[in-house]
């Protein structure tokens, strides 16, 4: 079962993430989380790093979607300034968004990613749909309720990951 949240890559935070190597790779589109994996889940809208970063990403003709468990009124107050699209209520790790996402950005699954914080959501959800995934450290500490219970889970699996040198 292990296996299943094992990422392809374990980065700090999106800014170390090697856009040029995807690229190499054939990846043309990007997913992302977006609470604690692009801003906090309490900020409302991107930071300017945040922005240039993006630019630079659509900028070397990779497309990018925000696919969220959060509900639609947060997801589209930060999504529609920035000309994102997204999915609310994702519901992940259950692949019907993860589909839908692949379908807006047109994009084949191995050239696609999926960048989150989660092991449970993000990674279990873009592996069993057969889609890299790329886990980044949670961009703030303060969560919900369900994200609290899901760490506790994540902290067994990553001293599985750690004992078997699946991550550094």
């Amino acid at each position: 079962m292990f296996r299943q949240l094992v990422p392809y890559s374990y980065v700090p935070s999106i800014y170390h993430i090697n856009v040029e190597e995807l690229r190499g790779h054939g990846v043309k589109g990007m997913i992302f989380d977006l609470d604690n994996t692009l801003v906090e889940s309490d900020r409302p809208d991107a930071t300017p790093e945040l922005l240039v970063w993006l630019k630079e990403i659509t900028g070397q003709g990779i497309q990018v979607i925000i696919v969220s468990n959060n509900n639609q009124v947060r997801v589209r107050k930060f999504a529609e300034p920035l000309d994102i699209p997204f999915i609310h209520a994702a519901r992940k790790p259950f692949s019907r968004a993860f589909v839908k996402a692949l379908s807006l950005l047109n994009t084949k699954r191995h050239e696609t990613v999926v960048v989150g914080d989660q092991l449970l959501t993000d990674v279990l959800g873009g592996n069993r749909m057969g889609l890299k995934t790329i886990l980044v450290v949670p961009v703030s500490k303060r969560e919900g309720f369900f994200t609290k219970v899901n760490r506790l889970v994540e902290r067994g699996a990553f001293r599985w990951m750690r004992k078997r040198g699946y991550l550094g």
